[in-house]
């Protein structure tokens, strides 16, 4: 039976984690726009160019996944997907040359970010070895988006060679043992078109899965756990402006939904 756990923890609600009955694990952990207070009061960077590096409305790309788990807070206040010393954005080159804060967090509002990046690790290893104990194996989509329209709303775009429409992460599993269940993944997205053309999916392009969920899911399973980074070009929005498409969101979301069934009998395949 399906459940679902909120509020999920020391400051409130910071991530939603909905259990399913299935091995296949989506996660949005950079959707989330929620700052606190206390962070709110120092930061000098305006609302619209802090949501332009979120990933806004990842989470609906992983709606039909068995298990999701959704991450509220804003990777500015704490950056799930980075170790846990560079998690705090302390100074610009550390977030796209953007100066977060008017002046630098106090060491104790960043050690209550960080207790959220431990606290949600912690959930998240509890989570995945319970899965692991049920199925064996599972397989963790980490999904976000990234912006290709850098210079302006009425720039050129990066050009298509250097900007897939999916970009699949793999550098830090082992890509040998799991390519039965990575070129499933791929070959079937890759079966799907978008706005009348095949969709662009290549690996390792823009962005090669160096993120800090998927080396935990590879430290911490590294037999039974296979984490994929995929990441959206925000062809399915106005990154500037921050206007959805919701049908091309739509598209999009069946395209990944209907890998779901086809990582579960790889998976299988694989005992």
């Amino acid at each position: 039976m399906d459940k679902t756990i909120a509020n999920n923890d020391p400051g409130g609600a910071g991530w939603t984690i909905k259990l399913g009955e299935s091995p296949i694990v989506g996660t949005a952990i950079h959707s989330g726009t929620d700052v606190g207070e206390a962070c709110r009061s120092l930061m000098c960077l305006p609302d619209p160019d802090r949501r332009r590096e979120e990933d806004p409305f990842t989470e609906r790309f992983i709606a039909d996944f068995p298990t999701q788990i959704i991450v509220h807070r804003s990777r500015f206040q704490v950056d799930l997907n980075r170790a846990r010393d560079a998690a705090v954005y302390r100074s610009p080159d550390q977030s796209w040359g953007l100066k977060v804060w008017h002046e630098p967090p106090a060491e104790g509002l960043v050690e209550d970010s960080l207790a959220f990046h431990d606290a949600f690790y912690s959930g998240l290893n509890r989570v995945l070895t319970g899965i692991e104990k049920r199925y064996g194996r599972f397989v963790l989509i980490d999904v976000h988006s990234y912006n290709h329209r850098r210079d302006g709303p009425d720039a050129s775009p990066t050009s298509r060679d250097a900007a897939p429409d999916i970009n699949i992460g793999t550098s830090s599993m082992d890509r040998a043992r799991w390519a039965p269940v990575v070129d499933a993944f791929i070959e079937t997205l890759r079966g799907h078109h978008f706005n009348g053309e095949p969709i662009d999916v290549r690996e390792n392009v823009s962005f090669q899965g160096k993120g800090e969920q998927t080396r935990f899911v590879h430290a911490n399973f590294r037999e039974n756990g296979c984490a994929i980074a995929v990441e959206f070009k925000k062809i399915f929005m106005d990154e500037w402006s921050g206007d959805p498409d919701w049908a091309a969101i739509d598209r999009l979301r069946a395209i990944l939904a209907s890998t779901v069934p086809v990582l579960e009998s790889a998976l299988r395949a694989m005992r």
